[in-house]
This record gives C-alpha cells, sequence and structure tokens, in this order.
C-alpha cells in the first residue's frame, strides 16, 4: 500500500512538480500509508523538507525520462511494494508510461498541457483551469481523466484555511513576491527594483526566495538597500500565512496560482515559463489575476504602475479574492487519494 512517486526538481525544471506531488503525499498519508519519491537528481534543501514530512527519498543513478529510468522505477516501485506509480515531469512521455504499465504497475500521470504523444496511464490528472478532454485524444480506452480546479493540489498547511475570509483594506501596503523555487533569470530583483518606485508611505514586503534559488545573496544586499523593509524568506513551509498576512501578491503563473486562488489573494503574474501562459492568460480573462506576460517583455517602470493601481484599488482586490476562493476549494489532493484507494480495493 506504498505510493510511489518519480519526480524531479532543480533550477531548471523548478520545484513546482516536487511541491505538487508533496501535496498528494501528504493526503496519501493521512490514510496511514507511506510515501516514497524517487528523483534521479539530489537537491538538498528539497529533500530536508520532504524527510521532514516523513517521506523517504531513493536517488536513481539513470538519465531521467529515459527507457532504463522507466525500468529502474518500476523495480524500485516493486521492491517497495507499490501498486501505483505518480509520475510528474514533462520527461515522462508515451515510451515511458507504456514500459511503466508492461511492468504490471498502475500509472497516475500529473500533467499540465498534454505534453505526451500518446497517454498509457490509467489516471491523467491536469490540475489547471483550462484542462478539457480533447487535450488527450490520445489515450488508451482505460484511462480516466481528472481535469481542472476540483483536483487542484494543496499542500496540508493549506488545509485548515478553508473557509477563511480575507479582510480588504482600501489602500492595500503589504506585497508578497513568490517567483517559483529557482527563478533562474532573477526576476525577483527586477520586481524588488519596480517596487522602490511605487509612491506609497508604510509599504511592506515580504519575498519568498525557493531552496534551488541562485540569486539568494544578491536579493538579500537589495533587500538591504530598500527604501521599505523587505523581509527575505527562504524555504518557506507558512505559505498560507504569508498570503493571509499579504493584501497582493506578485507571482509566477504556475500552481502558486491554486494556492492564492484558494487564499484569495489579488495577484499579478508574470510568465516565467511557456507552460505558465496558459495559466496566466486565462485568469486574466476570468479578471482573477493581472497578467503581465512574459517577464523579459514587461519593464520595471510598467510593474511598478500596475502594482500601484492595484493598490489603491480595494474594490478590484475584494472581487479578485471573492472569485478565487470561489474557485478552488482546497480538498483536491484528498478527492485523488479516494480515487487511488478506492481503485486499489477493486485491484
Amino acid at each position: 500500500m506504498n505510493l510511489v512517486f518519480r519526480v524531479d526538481a532543480s533550477t531548471q525544471i523548478g520545484t513546482g512538480h516536487l511541491m505538487r506531488c508533496l501535496a498528494l503525499a501528504q493526503a496519501w498519508q493521512n490514510t496511514e500509508k507511506q510515501a516514497i519519491f524517487l528523483m534521479s537528481n539530489s537537491v538538498p534543501t528539497l529533500e530536508q523538507r520532504l524527510l521532514s514530512e516523513g517521506i523517504k527519498v531513493v536517488h536513481l543513478s539513470v538519465a531521467w525520462g529515459s527507457i532504463e529510468d522507466a525500468r529502474e522505477t518500476a523495480s524500485f516501485a516493486r521492491q517497495l511494494d507499490a501498486n501505483w506509480l505518480v509520475a510528474d515531469g514533462y520527461h515522462f512521455g508515451a515510451e515511458y508510461q507504456r514500459v511503466i504499465k508492461d511492468a504490471g504497475l498502475s500509472l497516475l500521470c500529473i500533467d499540465d498541457y498534454a505534453h505526451a504523444d500518446h497517454y498509457y496511464a490509467d489516471l491523467v490528472l491536469n490540475q489547471n483551469i483550462y484542462a478539457h478532454e480533447g487535450l488527450y485524444a490520445n489515450r488508451e480506452p482505460y484511462t480516466q481523466l481528472l481535469l481542472g480546479l476540483k483536483y487542484a493540489l494543496l499542500r496540508r498547511e493549506f488545509w485548515q484555511w478553508r473557509g477563511w475570509e480575507r479582510e480588504t483594506p482600501t489602500i492595500a501596503r503589504k506585497v508578497l513576491v513568490t517567483l517559483g523555487g529557482s527563478d533562474p533569470d532573477n526576476v525577483t530583483l527586477k520586481v524588488i527594483k519596480a517596487l522602490q518606485l511605487v509612491k506609497l508611505d508604510a509599504l511592506e514586503t515580504v519575498v519568498v526566495v525557493g531552496g534551488s534559488n541562485p540569486h539568494y545573496e544578491q536579493l538579500q544586499s537589495a533587500s538591504l538597500d530598500s527604501r521599505f523593509p523587505i523581509h527575505l524568506k527562504r524555504n518557506v513551509t507558512n505559505m498560507p500565512e504569508l498570503m493571509a498576512w499579504a493584501d497582493v501578491a506578485i507571482a509566477s503563473g504556475g500552481s502558486t496560482s491554486w494556492e492564492l486562488a484558494f487564499m484569495g489573494l489579488p495577484s499579478i503574474v508574470l510568465v516565467l515559463a511557456d507552460n505558465q501562459q496558459a495559466i496566466a492568460q486565462t485568469l486574466n480573462d476570468m479578471r482573477l489575476c493581472f497578467n503581465l506576460g512574459e517577464f523579459e517583455d514587461i519593464s520595471i517602470s510598467e510593474i511598478s504602475e500596475v502594482v500601484s493601481q492595484l493598490l489603491l484599488s480595494p474594490q478590484t482586490r475584494s472581487d479578485i479574492s471573492r472569485y478565487g476562493q470561489l474557485l478552488v476549494d482546497g480538498k483536491g489532493s484528498i478527492q485523488i487519494v479516494t480515487k487511488l484507494v478506492s481503485k486499489i480495493c477493486n485491484l
């Protein structure tokens, strides 16, 4: 009854895949069963987080996404007495899935944009707001789809915030900056510079820096030189508390979007990777965020202008907050575990 996760994290890949797998692993642990993560590289800060959660970490010695990866993963899963494997990553394509299935394992594939040519997985989970069945025309007859925000994966620390109601101040002064676990292009520094141009008294900012971010010292220097308080926080485990503290967030367009919606935190979104564009644009079209587009195409002064407008627009912030909390109920990971347990019982 162990559940094995095959997932990777790095400066290039980011940490989003691993963190949403952590959310599912936590829900699995609530059924008094064990979760094990198989990873092809070492990220000490993230591994420490997993170990602190009681999750075992095993390192593979093969090229990620290769046929050898699939075979070694299947072998480990069998040794660990697992019926189900969860694979989350764009390098787990059709052949990888086929090898896993040929090994006799049940497979849940977590996806964002139908990256594989064909899906052999038993379950395909796409938690994004734009997910639809047409993306997965090339799948096996037995493949079931779990689509949309009903299945949004939120970690354990968010669960206690269900039903929480946000207060909307007339003038917003507390800004949360969270631009992913790695931010290789150091967009966070660009945002800090933009915030320096905001002409508002008593502004206060918390900047969350992921464990894979290589620019920590530079961000620390910029924070110390700021004209208003900037609190730099690394390897954060209390994100919902920070989201509850903030009035506005500046974030990337990844899975954090569903956490922000759940917490009712109005956000300004910067697209840091191609796979974030659809999320950012869809939420912008629904008036659930301000999408500034790709980070290379927006200037520091333009970021500052949009931030200033949102800080001074209480009705807009209130509307975004209310709509966001209607979209995400925070029960996605529990619903998925219920389906996994049900299928295991029917084996």
